[in-house]
């Protein structure tokens, strides 16, 4: 029952915060008297809460189609590229001017239904239901429930350290998308409706950001094995992050640490959890379903999704990670198998640049961590493709990530569409990763504290060769994020915010087939996404320019 009633609230909160009309910031004041009563103390402040979560985890499903929302900023860059094409992801893949528009699907959704908004819909929705959160918990009655004053504020505080959290999440990733993007920061009611919106600066939104990811380092704690209650941790990471974007490594390196010396996190280095008696290694047992939560022994996981049901109140959600990388390798007359990791159809895949900068003794290129061959139901042997000349679309034979393998217990379910495994979304690596890029870029080369340092420690925990002071560079740094965070890193984001979209892109994706081959197809416009005409279109009171080139 309490299950019951928990999915219930989820629904109507969901709804409640995301209902809108043809403007894209607009909510509808009918809803009013939900928020009314839903905001009245604690219990109803946690329902919220649990909603707007749902919102990041979004980004490794399929509200829009059929791969995982994420993948907008993970193909069309120097690891990623689109084995199976579809229209829109056809405009990322080989930069096609046909393709990539204001109109595409992913930006703008199902016009025709309101229920299937396009990317940066979404993340306003999720903008929207942060500021009504965080306007009513500023109001005066609501019980906190914490016994005490200190105690009430703590609770309220840290309530508002979530949806600011949040909403700095999302405006991360639309200013690295679009650029300026409108700044709303209040409750939307139908008293204050507008349509004449103006896009704020990046420096604007920035500051937002900061002032949010601030509030939430103070109030959110230091850890939490409940993956309902977000750690401090994650609003440090990207606090460094947002530090090095701002050429401020000094203080990118300061929040950084602050992660890395907390000792609730460590890097994970010896075998752990369901697969610990088995063959592999330690960078994979990270990914094990069983073995993803802190509460099961993840001492990498800053910021973890659930997807299973390893607590009544959390539910289970649909995640398409698997679906999106894992080649459509029944295509190749092999049977699904959990060994295979389950259904895939190959909407993405990684650059063969990527598999090309592995050492063969890299545990994150072995048979454990890359899937590098198949056996047909004949019994014969496939051995899959790395070779830059066979990037061509709908090579199901392409080697793949097993990060994402999963699937039931029944053998009959093994080739069911979705996965609903546990994930990592957030890792401690990638932390360890900007405090070298902190330290490169202010010159400091200790041997046991320079950027070469941090970087190795995410190197020898797989087996691959320590780097020296003299590799580093700004493009090691980024190599090295590859080799580590492929298919997890939102790739298009970090090589737009280190300068480095367009020129490694252009070196490093090659596509063997298609009417401009990737990378080379790109042009110089191509570092921010197009912004969407529904938007445009919306906005009546005042004209949203187009970015440029589209």
């Amino acid at each position: 029952m309490k299950k019951i009633i928990y999915i219930i609230v989820l629904a109507l909160v969901s709804i409640s915060y995301t209902a809108c009309s043809d403007s894209f910031l607009d909510e509808e004041a009918k809803d009013e008297t939900y928020a009314d009563n839903l905001f009245v103390d604690y219990n109803g402040f946690l329902s919220a809460k649990y909603a707007l979560l749902n919102f990041p985890r979004q980004e490794r499903r399929e509200p829009i189609q059929s791969a995982e929302l994420g993948v907008i900023w993970k193909i069309g860059t120097d690891v990623g590229w689109a084995n199976t094409e579809l229209s829109w992801t056809r405009g990322l893949n080989q930069y096609t001017t046909a393709d990539l528009t204001p109109t595409m699907q992913f930006l703008n959704g199902d016009v025709s239904d309101s229920n299937k908004p396009g990317i940066f819909l979404i993340l306003y929705r999720c903008i929207n239901s942060a500021n009504l959160m965080i306007s009513r918990a500023e109001k005066p009655g609501v019980d906190w429930m914490g016994g005490t004053p200190e105690k009430d504020e703590a609770n309220k505080n840290e309530i508002i350290g979530h949806a600011k959290l949040i909403r700095a999440w999302a405006y991360r990733h639309l200013i690295m998308t679009f650029g300026p993007v409108p700044k709303s920061v209040d409750e939307i009611t139908g008293e204050n409706y507008r349509d004449d919106w103006e896009r704020n600066s990046v420096e604007e939104i920035q500051t937002l950001i900061e002032d949010d990811l601030l509030f939430a380092e103070k109030w959110l704690p230091d850890n939490s094995k409940d993956v309902t209650r977000l750690s401090k941790a994650i609003a440090q990471h990207y606090l460094a992050e947002l530090y090095l974007w701002q050429n401020k490594p000094e203080e990118a390196e300061k929040k950084a640490r602050l992660v890395i010396l907390n000792p609730n996190y460590k890097l994970i280095t010896e075998r752990y959890g369901v697969k610990k008696s088995e063959a592999g290694c330690p960078f994979m047992d990270q990914f094990y379903n069983g073995n993803i939560l802190p509460s099961q022994g993840n001492t990498e996981a800053l910021w973890a999704f659930p997807n299973s049901e390893v607590d009544n109140l959390l539910g289970r959600y649909t995640n398409s990670m698997r679906r999106t990388w894992v080649s459509a390798y029944n295509n190749l007359d092999v049977p699904y198998t959990p060994e295979y990791g389950g259904r895939g159809i190959g909407r993405a895949a990684i650059t063969a640049w990527v598999f090309s900068i592995y050492e063969s003794k890299d545990h994150r290129f072995s048979e454990y961590a890359i899937r590098k061959k198949y056996v047909t139901r004949k019994g014969v042997t496939i051995t899959c493709d790395m070779d830059k000349s066979k990037m061509t679309t709908n090579n199901h034979k392409w080697a793949s990530t097993r990060k994402w393998d999963w699937t039931f217990a029944e053998e009959s379910r093994w080739g069911e569409t979705y996965s609903y495994a546990d994930q990592v979304y957030l890792r401690l690596a990638d932390t360890y990763l900007l405090l070298a890029e902190a330290l490169w870029m202010q010159g400091k080369t200790s041997v046991t504290d320079g950027a070469a340092f941090y970087i190795n420690e995410v190197r020898k925990r797989s087996n691959a060769t320590p780097a020296t002071q003299s590799d580093i560079t700004l493009d090691y740094i980024l190599d090295e994020r590859a080799r580590e965070l492929v298919t997890e890193e939102n790739r298009r984001e970090t090589l737009m915010r280190t300068g480095k979209l367009i020129e490694r892109t252009r070196k490093y994706n090659h596509i063997a087939s298609g009417e401009r081959n990737g990378g080379p197809g790109m042009q110089d416009y191509h570092i921010l996404l197009p912004f969407p005409k529904i938007v445009i279109d919306a906005n009546v009171g005042k004209k949203l320019d187009q970015n440029d080139g589209y």
